[in-house]
């Protein structure tokens, strides 16, 4: 029996590259610490479960190239290692310590299974959990899809050369990663402009995603609304964001996370314990910090110092709640849906990855439960990848979306305006130059082609979204000026020793040691 509709759930995984060898630890390598205990490990953990309990279930998700290249580093690997394996200590004393403190005990247990689970996961792998993720894609459980290399903002990336270098190279390192060729690309921060469908025609990838207004100020105008994808010009295929289901989660007042039972994100252990206690836990500086043990729920609008214990059943009983009332809702919607319209509608929800675990601790836990609810107790609609919609249903509108991104006021405002706009006219003449080093130099003898293999790298690190974007937010600005000034002057001193074929190896070799990604850089991609 068909199913009235579908549902595609896309996860973008996406870090910055960090990794700074030159020091023991480093706060902001912290980022990728905690996206694998709290994200990337439990989502993989609970896939293979459902796998084993065969459970049929679909999933799209991005692995961006710096979030790749770091899952896939040996010392950010070995650095992870020792640093799960201090969390684990620390559970087990917690375990000891809350013994006789029974509002705090299971929790203490909670973290004490969670933690060493990851660590199963993680030797399973040898370190490298991409593996993992590669196998559910092999057998068609998943679609990982890539991204622009570095992450970068295509709409402020001027030169044609730039915007073809972020996706040129990024499937070249997805096809060094996962065997094959990418399907799909995650258009950094879904920004779109239209033409660009046009160089990811180029690289053979079939879909992207949009948010809503990109499709539905099309033109001509979607006939679907984003109930279904649309063809560009170029025969891409373009999928638009369900905002029905975006506000479900996402909205801090009317989401799921925000639910009193669900664990409070900003009480932790780093703070609330004995300082002598925690501090073998801490960075090498000793100072306070979240470590990522957290005892309270967010019970309501109350100070931290206010919120109540944590009860894990509690916040799995809710996150098996909201898990059902979503999956009702979508079957609600899909039957209207289908009523109005003359092909099964497709609901599409896209969410950072990261909200699952590290933002909504149950996040992960809520997808167990809906994955298996929607597999045993419901008829109505099926999951299904966006290969797999289109395979199914090829003939679709030809529309040419609208710019847009899903950014703040749906544009391109958050990574253009007073606060970073200094960094483009740097970023536009480092392509140029870029570009220019590509056309000039084609059989190059191997220390002019590391220069200039190092060179694109230091350019591509320098035009990532995420320094603009922290700027805006101002959440740790000086790292994010201090990483674009750093990487363009990089570029900048490699560019002016290849143009004076003076080349000094012992700097290049500190900064290809530094700065690592993309092993197989092709400098080519830039002409």
């Amino acid at each position: 029996m068909e199913p009235k509709g579908y549902w595609c759930l896309q996860l973008h995984a996406h870090l910055p590259f960090i990794r700074h060898p030159e020091y023991p630890d480093f706060l902001e390598e912290d980022w990728l610490y905690e996206g694998l205990t709290e994200t990337y490990l439990p989502l993989l953990s609970i896939l293979e479960k459902l796998l084993e309990d065969n459970v049929d279930f679909r999933l799209t998700m991005t692995f961006t190239p710096p979030l790749a290249g770091m899952l896939t580093d040996s010392l950010l690997q070995s650095r992870y290692y020792n640093k799960l394996n201090k969390l684990i200590e620390l559970s087990e004393k917690e375990v000891w310590r809350t013994r006789s403190l029974p509002q705090f005990h299971e929790t203490a247990l909670m973290y004490e299974r969670q933690l060493k689970d990851c660590r199963r996961i993680w030797e399973k792998y040898h370190g490298n959990i991409l593996n993992g993720y590669k196998n559910l894609q092999d057998i068609g459980k998943l679609e990982i899809i890539t991204c622009c290399a570095t992450h970068g903002f295509l709409p402020l990336e001027v030169s044609n050369s730039a915007i073809r270098g972020q996706i040129k190279v990024a499937c070249q390192d997805y096809e060094r990663i996962f065997g094959q060729r990418p399907r799909g690309i995650w258009l950094a921060e879904c920004a779109y402009v239209p033409g660009f469908d046009q160089e990811l025609k180029k690289e053979e990838i079939r879909f992207f995603f949009l948010e809503s207004h990109g499709i539905l100020y099309g033109t001509p105008r979607p006939r679907y609304g984003v109930f279904a994808p649309v063809y560009c010009p170029s025969g891409v295929a373009a999928f638009g964001r369900d905002m029905e289901t975006a506000h479900q989660v996402w909205s801090a007042d009317t989401g799921y996370p925000g639910d009193p039972d669900y664990r409070e994100f900003y009480r932790d252990l780093g703070y609330d314990l004995d300082y002598e206690y925690i501090r073998p836990y801490l960075h090498s500086d000793g100072i306070r910090r979240n470590i990522g043990l957290k005892y309270h729920r967010i019970t309501g609008k109350v100070s931290l110092g206010n919120k109540q214990p944590y009860n894990p059943q509690w916040a799995l009983n809710k996150a098996a709640q909201h898990a059902g009332n979503f999956m009702f809702n979508r079957e609600k919607q899909i039957e209207f849906l289908s009523g109005i319209l003359d092909r099964p509608p497709l609901v599409v929800s896209m969410y950072d990855a990261e909200l699952f675990g590290h933002w909504w601790y149950e996040g992960p836990k809520f997808l167990d439960f809906l994955f298996r609810k929607i597999h045993h107790d419901q008829k109505t609609f099926k999951m299904i990848t966006p290969i797999e919609y289109l395979e199914k249903f090829p003939k679709n509108q030809v529309v040419t979306p609208a710019s847009s991104s899903w950014g703040d006021k749906g544009y391109f405002e958050v990574w253009l305006n007073g606060t970073n706009d200094w960094i483009y006219r740097h970023l536009h003449k480092a392509s140029e130059r870029m570009s220019e080093l590509a056309r000039e130099n084609h059989d190059s003898h191997s220390l002019v082609r590391r220069a200039l293999n190092q060179a694109a790298r230091e350019l591509m690190l320098a035009q990532s979204s995420d320094w603009a974007f922290i700027m805006t937010t101002r959440t740790m600005f000086e790292y994010a000026e201090k990483r674009t000034h750093d990487h363009l002057v990089n570029f900048s001193n490699l560019y002016e020793q290849i143009k004076r074929h003076s080349i000094d190896e012992v700097y290049l070799k500190g900064l290809e040691d530094k700065n690592n990604i993309f092993p197989n850089m092709d400098y080519a991609a830039f002409r």
